[in-house]
């Protein structure tokens, strides 16, 4: 049995920081436990290659269970199997949400976490090339950055468009005001992703107090008298144990740090017992209060050879892959985002509660009930995808079995709340206003998905035959102290010592906007709570 003082199960991008910040000590000896691989697959690296990481070897690959406000659709949910989780396949947007939000979760009961005391630990993570003023970093590892080397007209467009449409333009998302049409910023690093992996782990895999397994498959956390002291997992075929003096630390993420729980014995007990698995620890709310973002589809045709569409076409990848090899130059440096709009559906609400995500992709046409992509890559167009910020549908992350190496059960419940429908509409609505504007006049072929706008029923129509989850989930080990909290400000789990849970499944509201630097803010707050504690 190998002993350490700190496990870390999945090295995504809060288990990254942890390994990071904690192995920093060289007498703190540290295990990172990831059910993936290495990070040495070419498309992790090439902006532009992202949507060949869906459905790879290294994604999850995971399904919602048919979502039955959503026409019974079972809908894809991506997660990243391989050092550095998500953020080594997502699509490199760094959006930190409303300072409004962390302040709700303060105002939970969550002392520490509203604004002013969280954004000192986005700005550690954070080195930005282009931002120098009080809301940002220059010298933390995360490399942020504007997109240098290549952009579409079609972003200048959609910039122009929102402007038009009254939304006023701005330079930057995470500063004093979320609201405006702008660039996104990336994590990219000289063309290149920059994932927590390249960022905080690579770096380090030198220190002799760090070990990193791959190909790691926990079963369960080890619990002895409500006290977490190890890690049960598998590398193939062999099953090991390792032993933690200090602490075990979940960062599996909002589908599998639940599911790890469960399978641990942390949960509700009914639901347990039903599974075969004996309750070390009753905790209803472990799986409960899942969050997510979801978007709906409105696109164009593009009279010209710009778009993403043509980059990618068989024809032209080894010419565009070659000049990007040799030069980090053209339009595989680019994210598969470009541009982006935070927006007020209502003006009595306190924040944006509608995000306009920008890609110039062309994305395809119906198919019977649902949208057909069969045309991708081979026509050119653009899309926006209104997207609801603030849902109030929630759902649930379950156990299929008591087989650990089975998927958990995914329902998120999209659409269940009537409020969240008539959100989209009024954002599908504006999107439409937006390409349909004369910005694109000079770009527009025809507008295409969907052709022209109706009634509400029609565009709801049009909504459940599109949507589609933004890749956001969160909330299932929410923090707080109410019948559904799993775990506290410090984030411990409840009722369970030297057991943390460090990863997006905390939140106990989802932010308005992207989730993947709400996450390394989360990491690097709680490596600080695990390093302060360590000294007392």
């Amino acid at each position: 049995m190998n002993t350490f003082d700190y496990i870390i199960i999945g090295a995504g991008s809060a288990g990254c920081i942890l390994a990071n910040r904690l192995s920093a000590n060289p007498s703190t000896r540290v295990l990172l436990l990831e059910a993936g691989g290495k990070d040495n697959k070419l498309e992790i690296h090439v902006p532009a290659a992202y949507s060949k990481l869906n459905h790879s070897s290294v994604d999850w690959g995971f399904y919602t269970e048919p979502q039955p406000f959503v026409n019974y659709r079972t809908m894809y949910q991506p997660r990243g199997k391989v050092l550095g989780g998500s953020s080594s396949t997502n699509a490199m947007a760094y959006i930190r949400g409303n300072p409004l939000d962390y302040d709700d979760w303060a105002n939970l009961g969550n002392a520490g976490w509203d604004y002013e005391s969280v954004l000192p630990f986005f700005k550690k993570s954070e080195h930005n090339e282009q931002l120098q003023d009080n809301y940002h970093g220059q010298t933390g590892e995360l490399n942020i950055t504007n997109a240098k080397a290549y952009r579409t007209p079609l972003a200048d467009a959609f910039v122009q468009a929102c402007v038009a449409q009254g939304i006023s333009a701005t330079e930057d998302f995470n500063g004093a005001t979320q609201d405006g049409a702008g660039y996104f910023q990336f994590t990219i690093k000289n063309q290149k992703r920059c994932s927590a992996a390249t960022a905080f782990l690579t770096p380090i895999l030198s220190r002799p107090n760090l070990k990193v397994i791959t190909h790691a498959r926990v079963r369960k956390i080890l619990i002895e008298k409500d006290i977490a002291t190890g890690v049960e997992f598998e590398i193939g075929r062999s099953l090991q144990t390792a032993k933690a003096m200090k602490e075990v630390i979940l960062s599996a993420g909002a589908f599998q740090s639940p599911q790890i729980l469960m399978l641990s014995g942390i949960g509700d007990k009914e639901k347990l017992k039903r599974m075969g698995i004996i309750a070390k620890k009753h905790l209803q709310g472990v799986g409960e209060n899942l969050q997510d973002h979801a978007f709906c589809i409105m696109s164009s045709l593009c009279n010209q050879p710009i778009s993403a569409n043509y980059a990618l076409k068989p024809v032209n990848q080894v010419r565009y892959l070659a000049q990007y090899m040799a030069f980090k130059s053209g339009p595989f440096t680019m994210s598969p985002l470009e541009a982006n709009a935070f927006w007020r559906t209502d003006a009595l609400q306190d924040r944006p509660n509608m995000q306009f995500h920008f890609t110039p992709v062309h994305v395809g046409k119906y198919d019977s009930d649902i949208y057909d992509v069969s045309q991708y890559p081979y026509t050119d167009g653009y899309t926006l995808l209104p997207t609801l910020l603030r849902p109030k549908s929630k759902g649930y992350v379950a156990l299929r079995s008591a087989n650990p190496t089975d998927a958990p059960l995914i329902q998120p419940n999209y659409l269940q709340h009537e409020d969240d429908a008539k959100t989209l509409i009024a954002g599908a609505r504006k999107a439409f206003d937006i390409l349909q504007d004369e910005a694109y006049t000079p770009y527009r072929l025809r507008q295409h998905f969907p052709e022209k706008l109706g009634s509400d029923e029609d565009i709801l129509y049009h909504i459940k035959r599109t949507l589609e989850s933004v890749y956001h989930p969160v909330g299932t080990c929410k923090m707080g102290n109410d019948d559904l909290a799993v775990v506290d400000s410090a984030l411990r789990v409840h009722g369970i010592g030297h057991l943390r849970v460090i990863d997006a499944s905390v939140m106990p509201q989802i932010v308005m906007g992207n989730t993947n630097a709400p996450v390394m803010m989360i990491a690097e707050k709680g490596a600080e709570i695990l390093l302060k504690n360590a000294y007392l």
